[in-house]
């Protein structure tokens, strides 16, 4: 049988709703969809370049706990309220994935906290 291990940020929201920052199934970490709030703190910068950059350090560290890194990823979502958001994020974005290339997509949608200007959901592969 395959080996599941949760991951948790300490993030409030994972124990209010339920669920664990990433879930570490076989070889594949699924890391759910992360938002720009600093978790030790519980505080988000309004800026959504900010919050993009504080989305990948809060991913860095949860794949750091399951084994990979960054460059692991071979699946990334970003989720954004405001389209024309998302091309002042490509500097901070293209910085963590331009080396790796994952398959990636950008949906408009509303987030569950309106401070909350982007999300940022990943799929990474363990290094054999």
């Amino acid at each position: 049988m395959t080996e599941r291990r949760a991951i948790l940020s300490g993030s409030t929201f994972e124990e209010q709703i339920g669920y664990a920052r990433a879930v570490v199934l076989g070889d594949r970490v699924y890391v759910s969809g992360t938002t720009g709030f600093d978790y030790t703190t519980m505080t988000i910068s309004e800026d959504v370049v900010e919050q993009a950059a504080q989305c990948l350090r809060n991913i860095e560290a949860a794949l750091k706990e399951a084994g990979c890194t960054l460059a692991d990823v071979v699946r990334v979502r970003y989720l954004l309220p405001a389209r024309e958001d998302f091309e002042p994020c490509w500097p901070v974005l293209r910085k963590a994935f331009a080396d790796v290339r994952p398959a990636a997509t950008m949906l408009q949608c509303g987030l569950a906290d309106p401070r909350m200007k982007i999300e940022i959901e990943v799929d990474a592969h363990l290094p054999a």
